[in-house]
């Protein structure tokens, strides 16, 4: 017996992801082709202008979540330069794992360096900077369907990337995940809420800053406005780089079209979505120039940030073993968690 969501069964629906997938990484390869085809026509000092700006970028986001800790540790020293190798260490390894393993790896490296801490506040002090990225993100979005810079929603369902069709094409299943997955999120608040009262305690520790509003936007709000800024900055000189050229609209619709791909991602940040979104998209340049533009800078970004993080690593952590320091992470936290409700 088959279940029919939408009017589409689910054994139909769970034989569609291989061969859209496919397609999706295919093309991603295809345009990988046309990258590498037009190397010569690459400005490389405007290209490597805009990746000294994606180290601003990573530099102000880790200044911003020192700050957060200082708050929550008034009484610890917290040193910006093994802070901010562990945040640069942590972008290379989700450059190159998914599920946000480099997350958890930043948390482990920076729990490590400050006495008496636990991962709760750290990890709850990291997750302070969502409240801007989301709310900025959010805007730019806004920004993006306002001006009719994205296909109109007509248009979506066909677009040949099977992260943005598939949920377009079936939205009661899309409702149905979202909903499944704010419900598991919600019991395991529930339990732990009942079980392990000193667990919140700790959180709440991590996002004290948010109890200063004032402190909160000198120290945190106004730091990752720079790393805005500073990534701004970096797809404007991509553009230019790449003979697009950089403007206003032409930034706003690359960030927005980042952030449709990473939502549900199916592959790798978004392979394969990114580049159907931006030759939909981003009229005036040929769609070769449109190809090679958006998988050089997802090539450029995984490179740039990968060989920072393995430089941080060999530097500052004196290793070169970052599956050692994933295997760590994990140990470590399943030890404190174990420890958290045996107390």
């Amino acid at each position: 017996m088959c279940v029919s969501v939408s009017g589409t069964s689910v054994a139909s629906l769970a034989a569609m992801p291989a061969a859209d997938l496919q397609d999706s990484f295919r093309r991603f390869f295809d345009a990988s082709t046309e990258f590498f085809r037009h190397l010569s026509e690459i400005d490389w000092t405007t290209f490597g202008i805009a990746l000294l700006f994606l180290l601003g970028m990573q530099l102000a986001r880790a200044w911003a979540w020192r700050n957060v800790l200082r708050a929550a540790y008034p009484d610890r020293k917290i040193p910006f330069l093994p802070l901010s190798a562990a945040y640069l260490a942590g972008a290379g390894i989700n450059a190159i794992v998914p599920a946000h393993a480099g997350d958890a790896t930043k948390v482990f490296l920076v729990k490590r360096q400050i006495p008496d801490s636990s991962y709760p506040a750290v990890t709850s002090s990291f997750l302070v900077q969502t409240v801007f990225d989301t709310s900025v993100g959010v805007l730019v979005l806004l920004y993006a369907i306002t001006q009719g810079l994205l296909p109109p929603l007509p248009q979506i369902p066909h677009l040949p990337a099977f992260e943005i069709s598939f949920w377009a094409e079936n939205p009661n299943l899309f409702f149905i995940t979202l909903a499944a997955t704010l419900l598991a999120i919600a019991i395991a608040i529930y339990l732990l809420a009942h079980r392990v009262r000193r667990f919140w305690a700790r959180v709440r520790q991590g996002l004290v800053i948010l109890r200063e509003p004032r402190r909160y936007m000198r120290e945190v709000f106004a730091w990752q406005g720079v790393g805005w800024i500073c990534r701004f900055a970096a797809f404007w000189f991509f553009l230019e780089a790449f003979g697009i050229g950089g403007s206003i609209g032409n930034v706003m619709l690359v960030m927005s079209v980042q952030a449709i791909a990473n939502i549900v991602p199916f592959t790798p940040g978004g392979a394969g979505a990114q580049q159907a979104l931006l030759v939909a998209t981003l009229h005036g340049p040929t769609r070769t120039a449109v190809l090679s533009f958006s998988v050089g800078t997802q090539i450029a970004m995984a490179a740039w940030s990968v060989a920072l993080g393995f430089m941080a690593i060999l530097l500052v952590f004196r290793t070169t073993d970052w599956r050692g320091l994933i295997r760590q992470a994990q140990e470590e936290a399943e030890g404190e968690k174990a420890a958290e409700a045996a107390s």
